[in-house]
C-alpha cells in the first residue's frame, strides 16, 4: 500500500514518515494488515535529502508543490490502496494574518484531498492533524472534550473546525474511512521558529538549551496543553489503526496532553538541563500572541483517547529529556 504523507518535509511529517518506514505495514482498504512499498511525502518544501530513495523496501518519493491546487492533488491519490496523513496547514497565527492564504490551503486543500479520495475504490483511512484551537468563545469551559461545542476564535481554528465536520460527514456518507486527532501544542519543535503562535512554547526550551536567551511572550501563569512529538506521533500512527466501528459517527478524537504553566515549562527545563550553561529566560509579553493564546482551552479531558490507545508521556522531563537525547546528543 502507499501513504501519503502531506505536510511531509515539516518537521512532524518527517518523524512520521521514519515510523512508518520503520513499522513496514498499516491497516488497508479491506481491514487487513498491508505492508508498506511507498511513502510520498508531499510539501511546499523538499525532505527528500533526510531519506534514500529506497529504505527497508519502501519507496520514498517527494512532492513538491500547493495543496490549493486541485490537478496537484489529484496527482498525489493515484492508487486505491491508501492510506493519508494529513498535516498539512497554514498555522495559528500565520493564518490571523492572511485570513485568504489560510483559506486556500487549509480549507480548499483538505476538501481537495477528501474529494480525491472519495473518487477511489473502497473506504481508505485518512488522518487529520486538528488542533485544540477549534475550541473557544465566551461560553467555553475550563475543560475541553470531545462533546465540547466547538467555537474557535481564529481562522487556523475555524477551517480545523470545519474539515473535522467534513470527514464526519464523508465518513458517514460512505466515501473514506476518516480520523481528526485534535493535537495541543506540540514540543519540542528543533530548528527555528514558525508563524504558529504557540512556537514559543518550543522556544522556551529549545533557546536556553542552546544558550540562547529567550524571552517569553505570554505571562509565566499562561497555561497550555502540551505533548511531545514521539507521542504525537505514536498516537497519529495509532488514531489510524483504530477499528472504525470503535469510533462510531465522531472522527475527531481529543490527543491524551500535559496541562503546564510556563513557569512549569522552565522547571522542567532546569530540572533535567543538568550542567548545561543555559539562555537567561525573559518575560516581554507580546499583545498579539497573548491575545491568541486567551481564546484557547486551558485544559484537555482525554477519557475517550484514552480508551482507544492513545497515549501521552509520563510528564515533561520526559520530553525534554528525549529532545536532548534526539537533537542534542544523537
Amino acid at each position: 500500500m502507499k501513504v501519503l504523507i502531506t505536510g511531509g518535509g515539516g518537521f512532524i511529517g518527517v518523524r512520521l514518515a521514519r515510523a512508518l518506514i520503520d513499522r513496514g505495514f498499516l491497516t488497508g482498504v479491506a481491514g487487513d494488515e498491508e505492508p508498506i512499498d511507498e511513502v510520498r511525502l508531499f510539501d511546499s518544501v523538499d525532505a527528500l535529502e533526510l531519506f534514500e530513495k529506497k529504505e527497508r523496501g519502501v519507496a520514498i518519493r517527494h512532492t513538491i508543490g500547493d495543496i490549493s491546487d486541485r490537478e496537484t492533488v489529484r496527482g498525489l491519490i493515484d492508487r486505491d490502496d491508501i492510506s493519508v496523513f494529513h498535516l498539512a496547514s497554514v498555522v495559528s497565527g500565520g493564518g490571523e494574518k492572511d485570513f485568504d492564504l489560510a483559506m486556500r490551503v487549509n480549507l480548499d486543500g483538505g476538501r481537495y484531498l477528501l474529494e480525491e479520495l472519495r473518487a477511489l475504490h473502497g473506504l481508505q483511512r485518512i488522518v487529520f492533524a486538528s488542533s485544540i484551537a477549534v475550541f473557544g468563545g465566551a461560553g467555553m469551559p475550563s475543560r475541553v472534550g470531545d462533546t465540547v461545542k466547538q467555537t474557535p476564535q481564529t481562522t487556523y481554528g475555524v477551517t480545523k473546525a470545519i474539515l473535522e465536520l467534513l470527514i464526519n460527514d464523508y465518513t458517514r456518507k460512505g466515501f473514506l474511512d476518516g480520523r481528526s486527532a485534535r493535537l495541543p501544542t506540540v514540543i519540542i519543535r528543533p530548528g527555528k521558529p514558525n508563524l504558529a503562535a504557540s512556537s514559543f512554547v518550543s522556544g522556551v526550551f529549545r533557546e536556553p538549551l542552546d544558550g540562547v536567551d529567550f524571552d517569553v511572550p505570554v505571562p509565566l501563569d499562561t497555561v497550555m496543553p502540551v505533548l511531545g512529538y514521539r507521542a504525537i506521533v505514536q498516537n497519529l500512527v495509532a488514531l489510524h489503526e483504530v477499528d472504525s466501528e470503535r469510533l462510531g459517527d465522531d472522527r475527531g478524537v481529543g490527543l491524551p496532553s500535559h496541562t503546564v504553566t510556563v513557569q512549569e515549562m522552565i522547571d522542567a527545563l532546569h530540572a533535567v538541563s543538568g550542567n548545561r550553561l543555559l539562555g537567561k529566560i525573559a518575560v516581554k509579553p507580546d499583545p498579539f500572541i497573548v491575545g491568541i493564546c486567551r481564546t484557547w482551552p486551558q485544559d484537555c479531558e482525554n477519557t475517550r483517547a484514552t480508551e482507544l490507545g492513545l497515549q501521552k508521556e509520563t510528564n515533561l522531563e520526559e520530553i525534554v529529556r528525549y529532545y536532548i537525547d534526539d537533537y542534542l546528543e544523537g
